[in-house]
């Protein structure tokens, strides 16, 4: 069976999520910094009308930082880490790439050793025109403690205020 992936760049490496995690690819743009926030937290932005966190895949896998330039983008994305919860957000990529189709036969296990990002985060391996794609697991990217704070800053953003 094939599955849909979008590619990005980060640090010179090809990453790619499910097709289906996605909401929009936005061109990058001021991000409201939080304060006391993790590393890996810029900040927050709007997206169709809503707040959004802004999360750094580079801080997170612990890659060298690198300033936005023309080609970053913010992908917003969404996972669900429970059966009643869904939790949208952005994570900033170096650039997107395409969407592409990969059998999911070609799918290799992540390697158990030797890269800097958590294998739990690393779904497989793929490969298209002879180039290794890592293929991420987004919603297994946060721990439960950050997925609660993701939660509460989003729920935060998005309260309407009660009507007098």
């Amino acid at each position: 069976m094939n599955s849909q992936f979008l590619t990005f760049m980060l640090d010179d490496s090809q990453y790619a999520v499910e097709v289906y995690n996605v909401q929009e690819v936005m061109e990058y743009t001021r991000i409201t910094k939080m304060p006391c926030a993790d590393p890996w937290m810029e900040g927050l932005i709007s997206s169709r009308g809503k707040g959004i966190s802004v999360i750094n895949l580079r801080k997170k896998f612990g890659l060298p930082d690198k300033e936005p330039d023309k080609e970053t983008r913010i992908v917003v994305m969404e996972i669900k880490p429970t059966e009643d919860s869904l939790i949208t957000f952005g994570a900033i990529a170096d650039s997107v790439q395409e969407v592409i189709d990969i059998e999911d036969s070609e799918i290799e296990p992540p390697p158990k050793f030797g890269n800097n990002i958590s294998g739990k985060f690393i779904h497989g391996i793929g490969r298209k025109n002879g180039n290794f794609i890592i293929i991420l697991n987004i919603n297994q990217i946060f721990s439960a403690d950050e997925i609660i704070n993701l939660t509460e800053i989003t729920q935060s953003l998005n309260e309407t205020p009660a009507e007098e």
